[in-house]
């Protein structure tokens, strides 16, 4: 039997990279803090120390999938541009990372709602949703958006765009309609416009 070391110079980053790729090449029901630890070459112990259990670990995954989403929107937004057009870039940058990450996507929609998710799962879902807000805001601004309410305004763009990445995740979305994705945010936008 090989005795495994307790401490890793950064085992928090390291087991949520080996739980990402076996969430990427398993899925969720292959996770296991046992296993990751062994991989990372710690004792089976080691992982408590930031994880006490399963489900810490699949709400830090949901967090990092949350963070780099929202990293990723924010960088596509152009504040400058038309509302239709940051649309077009957001749905995307959304449809982009479904395709690239569909397991962990499944992770992040499964822990958003959960009334015991964490504080920091809550600030992550959060800053996504920001990001929506000020679009929709900067549209009623310019007068592309209909008046009211930004967050009641933004949830047809919301789940407009979140419907078509979580069916793009589980290939339920057929290749020639991503191509149609500009006009459905064009539709998305003239609904959403003054009449």
């Amino acid at each position: 039997m090989v005795k495994r070391p307790y401490h890793h110079g950064d085992l928090r980053s390291a087991l949520l990279i080996g739980a990402e790729r076996t969430l990427r090449e398993k899925g969720a029901a292959a996770l296991a803090l046992r296993e990751l630890a062994r991989e990372v070459g710690v004792s089976h112990a080691a992982p408590g120390r930031h994880f006490k259990d399963k489900q810490a670990l699949l709400d830090a995954l949901a967090v990092v999938g949350f963070e780099r989403l929202a990293s990723s929107l924010e960088e596509a937004d152009n504040a400058q541009e038309t509302l239709e057009r940051r649309l077009v870039a957001f749905a995307r940058t959304y449809v982009d990372f479904a395709l690239h990450n569909a397991e962990l996507l499944d992770v992040m929609q499964t822990r958003k709602y959960d009334p015991n998710a964490p504080e920091e799962l809550t600030a992550a879902v959060d800053r996504i949703m920001a990001a929506f807000l000020r679009m929709i805001a900067d549209g009623q601004d310019r007068g592309e958006v209909i008046p009211g309410d930004p967050a009641r305004v933004s949830l047809v763009a919301v789940a407009t765009l979140q419907g078509i990445a979580t069916l793009v995740a589980h290939r339920s979305f057929p290749d020639a309609a991503l191509e149609g994705l500009d006009e459905v945010v064009h539709h998305l936008v003239h609904g959403l416009a003054p009449r």
